[in-house]
């Protein structure tokens, strides 16, 4: 059943902002929003996000600074976490069926996606929901939700009329994925809906069900996909071209010293709301990488950020704060020291990940690059060496505590 409480129906006054719709691509119903704004109740803005990863990047924060936008103009920011919406798989932007993370993945990117999301968002002044609350059915509310709607209107999306015509298949639980979305709406009581316009399916359906339940149907709103780091493709981890809020200060700079030129004005558009200052495109680009290292990571930090992208990647040198890692106790029997595990302890990834970079290339040892038919090399050769992977990651190999 929808929730409901008092806060819903407490009047406050709205402070008034210059425009809640700036960068917006979309914001329909044409005019209902602008009659939202002027009333005098505090309006219940809602952002769904499905943890199915780790970590949120730069292209999540476009929707979440306008979500605090929200909240500064005195409106309330309801912030679902999907955490059985990301057992289904959103179809947005999709070619293909998405993977689905495991129960167990799900729950800890659940605990992460708030710390990182309250980067941005007052926390006293954002409601957090978990869409199982509601969406854990009883088998006669399913059919019931099931009831609102036909196939034909859902394969109306984009996403499932290219797959159609490609031949390529549709899981059934990914035609249910707006019905569960839109019930969010219902369960919160929504009267805002913001997301990318990778999402506008999804957004104007939610308003279906709202009315389909009795409810007064939410406005939405819809904001511009971030390119990512390769200039082409949509910012995405899976993808690779991903700056994450939580990236350590020296790699978010490194990454965003990365984008092309092109997508700059994009970049100071929708994450600083400002345009890129002239001149000469290396200089509006480490402004932008300092202005976006302090914001999630205090004052100076970009500052210091640079000074380590000078020396690693300009100069090519070693930096002089490398950390230490104790070879003690990783070596096996006969002495040696299995090379993705040392990665592994290192810079804490994967094993798995530690071969595929040594395989790449992107591993060195002293500046000399690993042969990646030798996983295994003898503690004694390592003791006193730099390792470093890719462009920025070092640990300076020690035979006793760090």
């Amino acid at each position: 059943m929808p929730l409901r409480g008092a806060e819903r129906r407490r009047q406050s006054s709205i402070a008034p902002v210059p425009d809640l719709t700036r960068n917006a691509v979309d914001v329909l119903p044409e005019g209902r929003l602008a009659q939202q704004l002027a009333g005098e109740r505090p309006l219940r803005v809602k952002l769904g996000i499905d943890p199915t990863t780790a970590d949120i990047h730069l292209g999540h924060t476009v929707v979440l600074e306008k979500l605090r936008e929200f909240q500064a103009a005195g409106h309330q920011v309801v912030l679902i976490i999907g955490d059985f919406t990301a057992r289904v798989g959103d179809p947005s932007g999709r070619s293909s069926t998405r993977p689905l993370p495991s129960a167990e993945e799900i729950e800890a990117n659940a605990a992460t996606y708030q710390e990182q999301a309250f980067k941005l968002l007052d926390r006293e002044r954002t409601e957090v929901r978990f869409n199982s609350e509601w969406l854990r059915m009883e088998p006669e509310a399913l059919l019931g939700l099931l009831a609102q709607t036909t196939v034909a209107r859902l394969l109306e999306r984009d996403d499932f009329q290219k797959r159609l015509g490609a031949g390529q298949p549709i899981a059934a639980l990914e035609l249910l994925y707006p019905l569960l979305q839109g019930y969010d709406s219902v369960a919160v009581e929504a009267d805002v809906e913001l997301g990318g316009t990778d999402q506008k399916f999804n957004l104007l359906f939610g308003r279906d069900i709202q009315v389909a339940y009795g409810q007064t149907p939410q406005s939405i709103l819809t904001m511009p996909i971030l390119v990512g780091t390769d200039g082409v493709q949509k910012m995405s981890k899976s993808l690779g071209n991903y700056v994450g809020v939580t990236d350590a200060p020296e790699e978010m700079f490194g990454r965003l010293m990365s984008i092309p030129d092109a997508a700059m004005e994009d970049y100071y558009r929708l994450l600083l709301g400002g345009e890129a200052p002239a001149g000469a495109p290396n200089e509006a680009k480490r402004e932008l990488a300092r202005r976006l290292v302090d914001r999630f990571h205090g004052e100076g930090a970009g500052a210091r950020a640079e000074e380590h992208f000078n020396l690693v990647i300009r100069d090519k040198g070693v930096p002089e704060d490398v950390p230490e890692l104790d070879l003690a106790g990783l070596d096996g029997e006969d002495g040696a020291i299995y090379l993705p595990a040392l990665l592994a302890a290192a810079f804490g990834i994967s094993a798995s990940e530690g071969r595929r970079l040594i395989g790449q290339g992107g591993v060195r040892l002293d500046g000399e690059q690993v042969d990646p038919a030798q996983l295994s090399l003898d503690s004694a050769e390592l003791s006193g060496k730099v390792l470093q992977v890719g462009k920025r990651r070092f640990a300076r190999l020690v035979d006793g505590p760090a």
